[in-house]
């Protein structure tokens, strides 16, 4: 008989080319071709165990066709949670079952609009369009500046979309629906001129309006006060009924007289109100004309009078400022703005009511309420004038201030942060402020200008995490506001200015298509909401469009720090697995924003996470190596990656759902089997195939190439002598009794320590010997003495004595 030594190095020397003669076995290459078609058909574990031919093909790869029968077991197995350590498979000693159940995804990945990941990085969006909101206005107006002393007509800035867009917003123009003629007619007009465009079409036009607003506010005040009337006549009509000697019959018929009047004049106030806010909007609105015409120096024919500017510097800064607090939010450029306006109000003031109140200037009401944190609803503009105007004496309990109750903290810093008297006025010499004061009120509303807007982020944020869960077609995405609204401000898209039907083609957009609707708005902000979630062509939502699955991710970052501590001394256990799990969660948390494979070889951080989870070391594999491994074929059995002794790399490739051109795509194999695993449990399964061939000839080859395989997996003592096979293996290695079994466990465990020096697991050249160190005393344990290699290491005759020689001789194999 060929000995046990000869035989395993015979098969182990090109392990490769023994795989792919197994691989070329006809019975083999029809499971696994079989295999291969079938089982992304498969969606439940209901229809895994009936397939027999599947089920048994992926036991068997595990190593538990010994366990093929238990099928209720295994159900047991497959359908457990592999994140809850109680579940069934992570209860299990038998680290195969858990391999097995991790090998399947029978309820992970299921289709969502959004994936944690793609939740968070829109939320960053968001907030970072926010935080960038400011400087991109300001980039704007710096633009526009510059750009505005080069204009030489009207259409320069009409036809320029970028300047366009700068005047609509500082003037409230709506351009999506905005007349051409009318804009450009206002930038020519000359407000001096009677006979210019603004005042011969609009200066009519806002004449009826005005008229009509005077008509009808003044009729409004005339019913009101008809109305009044009648409600004190019917009033006391009612009263009268109560008489003894009343004549009910002729009240009642009053009061139902008075009650009809004062209905019809309710009704035509509520007519002449609704007109007259109609009315004011179109005042407003041409308004906005008679400000752009103000803005401007053009001539009526659109050009620029000889030696001038389309505006000057006072007419720029105009122009800015209104740019500025055109937003909805306050900026920190507005709150500058909002400041110096404030500042400036202050100075000119000798009273309350040229502070805010004559006429009322909501922009100074806004900004006291914001510096002291007036947000209730109840705190009106009286209630900050009778702050300003209380009694400043602390003992006085009938002061307006006084009497606040819980406000009143807070109403007297703001009372004594001016200095009107109660009437209103300032004493002689006094300003409104000393520079103490207004430093006080500054340093509060720069602290608390952006306050509201945040706490209004806080509230959209929970509310778009609260609804997204919800979201299943595209069209209730558009339908849902709070989503709808978020994730288009997330990408820098104004919701109010986009088409619905616009946003639903992005979103059934094919994203691997080049030629496909998103990509011809030519607009990089509709890709960004595109890649945010997860459509189809239909509008149903699908698996989330992924470098890797959820699983796969979670395996790799559970298989790196098991690894990397594995046979770490314990005084540096803790600081090497800390490590270690922040490199994996750097490994979680952008995988998920890699979106082809130049981006992840760019990367090598998270690639030496996924190398170093398979058990290769990354520091021997080059950029370019793995830039050759991604461009191969994985169909193609002679590509690169394919072509490589360790098909590990072809597994690492595989598990990452990239099309030919690099490109994501949508899970590379539906079912319960991605591409990479459908891959590895097809290896597997050769492995056990020539491990079960090999045992036929020779039990001890068999061990051998199980022992040698099982490594990478082996942590501590304890899982060789969990294993039979790889207990049986270090026995021999070590030339111990078979009564080994029988001592307390953890007695055995320190002999494992002593004997066996497991950090030699990770070395290769160490292990090879420790394998072959195996085969020869498998060989002098089982009587096989005829082999070449025995006889040279037995001295003479082929004697079964072992001697001291010879014992020092397989010493070496394992001492190196």
């Amino acid at each position: 008989m060929v000995s046990t030594y000869l035989s395993y190095d015979l098969v182990n020397r090109d392990i490769r080319a023994s795989l792919k003669r197994v691989e070329q076995e006809q019975q083999v290459a029809r499971e696994a071709a079989y295999y291969k078609a079938n089982i992304g058909s498969v969606k439940t574990v209901d229809e895994f165990l009936k397939n027999d031919r599947l089920y048994n093909y992926a036991m068997t790869a595990y190593g538990l066709e010994d366990m093929i029968y238990a099928k209720a077991f295994m159900r047991q197995v497959l359908e457990s949670d592999l994140t809850d350590s109680n579940s069934y498979a992570n209860r299990l000693t038998d680290e195969r079952y858990k391999d097995f159940a991790t090998a399947f995804s029978f309820a992970s990945n299921a289709p969502v609009a959004q994936s944690s990941v793609q939740i968070d990085e829109i939320i960053g969006l968001y907030s970072s369009t926010i935080e960038n909101t400011d400087a991109s206005m300001r980039e704007e107006t710096s633009y526009y500046n510059a750009m505005m002393d080069h204009i030489t007509s009207a259409d320069d800035i009409l036809n320029n979309d970028r300047l366009r867009a700068y005047v609509f917003s500082a003037f409230g123009i709506e351009e999506s629906t905005y007349a051409r003629v009318t804009i450009r007619g206002a930038l020519m007009s000359d407000l001096n001129d009677p006979a210019s465009y603004i005042n011969t079409v609009w200066g009519p036009r806002l004449t009826d309006y005005q008229t009509r607003i005077d008509t009808n506010n003044a009729q409004i005040t005339t019913l009101n006060a008809s109305y009044d009337a009648d409600k004190v006549q019917r009033d006391a009509y009612i009263d009268m009924m109560d008489d003894p000697g009343a004549d009910t019959e002729y009240l009642t018929g009053e009061i139902n007289t008075l009650g009809d009047r004062m209905n019809a004049s309710l009704t035509t106030i509520n007519s002449l109100t609704a007109s007259v806010a109609s009315d004011s909007r179109s005042v407003t609105e041409i308004g906005k004309y008679y400000d752009l015409a103000a803005a401007y120096n053009f001539n009526a024919d659109g050009t620029l009078p000889a030696g001038e500017t389309a505006q000057s510097a006072d007419m720029k800064a105009l122009v800015n400022e209104q740019y500025i607090l055109s937003n909805s939010r306050v900026t920190s450029s507005a709150a500058l703005l909002n400041q110096a306006y404030f500042e400036q109000k202050v100075a000119a003031a000798t009273s309350v009511d040229d502070l805010f109140a004559d006429p009322f200037d909501e922009r100074i009401y806004n900004y006291i309420k914001t510096a002291f944190g007036l947000t209730s609803a109840a705190v009106m503009p009286s209630t900050v004038e009778n702050i300003l105007t209380s009694d400043r004496d602390p003992d006085n309990a009938s002061s307006y201030v006084n009497m606040a109750g819980a406000n009143k903290e807070v109403y007297k810093a703001l009372m004594e942060t001016f200095n009107f008297n109660q009437d209103g006025s300032l004493d002689a010499g006094v300003s409104a402020q000393t520079s103490q004061q207004a430093m006080l009120i500054k340093n509060r509303y720069m602290s608390a200008y952006n306050d509201k807007d945040d706490a209004a982020d806080e509230k959209a944020i929970t509310a778009y995490k609260n609804n997204i869960a919800a979201i299943t077609t595209v069209d209730k995405f558009v339908a849902t506001s709070s989503v709808y609204q978020f994730a288009l401000k997330a990408v820098g898209l104004n919701p109010d200015k986009v088409s619905v039907l616009t946003i639903k083609n992005v979103l059934k957009s094919d994203l691997n298509d080049p030629k496909s609707y998103v990509y011809q708005l030519k607009d990089e902000r509709y890709v960004k909401l595109a890649k945010a979630f997860n459509f189809d062509t239909k509008g149903q939502i699908v698996e989330p469009l992924a470098a890797q699955s959820p699983a796969v991710v979670t395996q790799n970052s559970k298989d790196y720090i098991v690894l990397k501590t594995r046979f770490v001394d314990s005084g540096e256990v803790a600081a090497v697995r800390k490590k270690a799990e922040e490199e994996a969660q750097y490994y979680a948390d952008n995988i998920g924003k890699i979106d082809n494979v130049k981006e992840l070889l760019a990367d090598r951080k998270i690639l030496d996470v996924v190398l170093f989870s398979k058990g290769i070391d990354p520091a021997k594999v080059t950029d370019e190596d793995l830039k050759k491994m991604f461009e191969s074929d994985l169909d193609d059995p002679k590509s690169y990656v394919n072509g490589l002794a360790d098909w590990r790399f072809a597994e690492v490739v595989a598990s990452f759902n990239f099309n030919a051109a690099g490109n994501l795509i949508q899970s590379a194999q539906d079912g319960i089997q991605q591409r990479g695993e459908v891959l590895e449990t097809a290896n597997r399964y050769l492995n056990q195939v020539l491990e079960t061939e090999q045992g036929e000839e020779n039990a001890g080859v068999r061990l051998a190439l199980y022992f040698k395989r099982m490594a990478d997996s082996i942590t501590s003592a304890y899982d060789i002598l969990g294993d039979t096979a790889l207990l049986e293996v270090f026995r021999t290695m070590f030339s111990l009794p078979t009564e080994l079994s029988n001592m307390d466990i953890d007695q055995q465990a320190k002999i494992v320590e002593k004997n066996l020096d497991l950090s030699d697991l990770k070395d290769p050249e160490a292990l090879e010997k420790l394998v072959k160190r195996f085969t020869i005393l498998y060989d002098l344990e089982n009587g096989i003495n005829n082999a070449p290699s025995l006889a040279i290491l037995l001295g003479d005759g082929g004697s079964a004595t072992i001697s001291g020689d010879t014992l020092m001789a397989i010493a070496q194999l394992r001492k190196g």
